[in-house]
C-alpha cells in the first residue's frame, strides 16, 4: 500500500524518500530497516523530530513518521533497543531526535516516556525493505593519506564538544584552513555535522552517512572511522575536525577510536571536554592508564578561573574554553598542527618513517 509520510525524520536523509512510500507488512526488525509509524500521542517535552531538511518539527497525535530501527544507550536520555521481531500494530518509541525508531527500555525523569508510535509497516522499494545502509559510504580497513585530525571528546554529552569542534572549524577557516569535519559516534542526528559545516567545514560525514542509525552497542568504530576519513580526504582539506558523540567510557564504542593505531598517528590534537573537575582529572588518568594523551582540556570544567586554573596547575594541561577565548582554543590546536608539521619534516635518527604524530601519555 501507499501511505503519505507527514514527517521523514533525519536518520534516513540519505535515502531521499518522496512524501508517498510504499508500505508492506513483512516485517523484519533489523537495524536500519526503514519503518512507516504513527504518533499515538502528543507530547510536552521531548516532542519534536529532525526532519531530513534539517529543520525541526512539532510530532502531534496521528502524525505519519518514516524512521529507521536503531538502539540508543544514552546517559541524560533514553535508553532502547531494536526490538526482537515486530507486527503491523506493535507499539514502538522515538528514542531521539533523528527519529531512531525501537523499544525503549529505560526513561529520564526530564522527559517521561518517549513518544509512542503504532507500526504501519515497513518502507519498501521496488518490493525491497529500505535500509539506511543502502548506498551508503563504505567502510576501510585501511586509511588512506589524511590531512591531520584534531579529535574532539568528551567526558559525557553534553559536555561542550559540538561548540568547541564548531569554534575550532570557525577560527581555523578564517586563518585560512580549509577544514572538513566528521561525527564518528553517537545517535543519528544531522544538527552536529551542518553546525559545524555553518562554522565553516566545507564538508561533513557522520556515522550515520554510513549507514548506521546509532553506534550504540558497537565495539569497533575503527572501519566506520576511516571509511568517513577516506571520503572526506577526496576533496583534500588542510585538517579535518573530528567530534565523537557521547563520553569516552560508555556504550557507543568510543574507546575503540583511541585503539587504533592508524587513527592516532594521524592525531594532531585530542581536545577533551569535561562537566566538571572530577571530569577533567578523571579523563587525564584514563586516557593515560590507556597509553593517550590530551592536548587541550574545554568544556564546562574551564568555564572560569577556577576551572582553567586546575587544569593547567594541577593537571598540567592547556585550559581553553569554545565560548569564553574560541581564539585561545584555536591557537592551542594550531600550535598542535604546526609540531605536527615540524615532525614530519624530522625523521626519526636509523629511520626512514617520520615520527610519531603523537607522543603516548606516560
Amino acid at each position: 500500500m501507499k501511505v503519505r509520510v507527514n514527517k521523514l525524520g533525519s536518520v534516513v536523509y540519505n535515502l531521499h524518500l518522496p512524501e508517498v512510500v510504499d508500505v508492506n507488512d513483512r516485517c523484519q526488525a533489523k537495524m536500519g530497516n526503514v519503518v512507516v509509524v504513527q504518533a499515538l500521542e502528543e507530547k510536552r517535552v521531548y516532542d519534536h523530530v529532525e526532519l531530513v531538511t534539517g529543520r525541526m518539527a512539532r510530532v502531534s497525535r496521528d502524525d505519519v513518521l518514516a524512521g529507521a530501527l536503531g538502539a540508543r544507550q544514552a546517559l541524560r536520555g533514553f535508553v532502547g533497543k531494536v526490538p526482537d521481531s515486530l507486527a503491523v500494530g506493535d507499539t514502538l518509541h522515538v528514542l531521539n531526535l533523528g527519529a531512531v525508531i525501537g523499544i525503549c527500555t529505560s526513561e529520564n525523569k526530564d522527559y517521561g516516556h518517549p513518544l509512542r508510535v503504532r507500526l504501519l509497516g515497513m518502507a519498501v522499494r521496488s518490493g525491497k525493505i529500505l535500509n539506511i545502509a543502502d548506498n551508503a559510504v563504505p567502510e576501510a580497513k585501511k586509511l588512506t593519506r589524511t590531512a591531520p585530525l584534531v579529535m574532539v571528546s568528551g567526558s559525557c554529552m553534553n559536555s561542550g564538544k559540538t561548540v568547541a569542534a564548531c569554534e575550532i572549524a570557525a577560527k581555523l577557516t578564517q586563518r585560512g584552513y580549509k577544514v572538513a569535519a566528521a561525527k564518528l559516534s553517537g545517535v543519528a542526528c544531522l544538527r552536529d555535522v551542518l553546525n559545524m559545516e555553518d562554522h565553516g567545514a566545507v564538508e561533513g560525514l557522520s556515522f550515520l552517512d554510513c549507514g548506521y542509525p546509532s553506534t550504540a552497542g558497537m565495539t569497533d568504530l575503527v572501519p566506520l572511522a576511516k571509511g568517513i576519513l577516506n571520503r572526506l580526504n577526496r576533496s583534500k582539506p588542510d585538517v579535518i575536525v573530528v567530534e565523537m558523540g557521547d563520553g569516552i567510557i560508555g556504550g557507543y564504542g568510543v574507546s575503540s577510536l583511541f585503539h587504533d593505531k592508524e587513527l592516532m598517528d594521524a592525531t594532531a590534537a585530542h581536545v577533551l571536554c569535561a562537566n566538571d573537575l572530577v571530569a577533567a582529572w578523571g579523563a587525564q588518568l584514563h586516557m593515560e592508564q590507556n597509553g593517550q594523551s590530551i592536548d587541550v582540556m574545554a568544556g564546562p570544567a574551564t568555564d572560569n578561573d577556577v576551572g582553567r586554573n586546575y587544569v593547567e596547575q594541577e593537571l598540567g594541561l592547556t585550559a581553553a574554553n569554545a565560548r569564553v577565548d574560541p581564539e585561545r582554543l584555536a591557537d592551542a590546536v594550531e600550535k598542535c598542527l604546526e609540531g605536527t608539521k615540524q615532525k614530519e619534516k624530522r625523521p626519526q635518527p636509523g629511520s626512514n618513517k617520520t615520527t610519531d604524530r603523537r607522543r603516548k601519555a606516560r
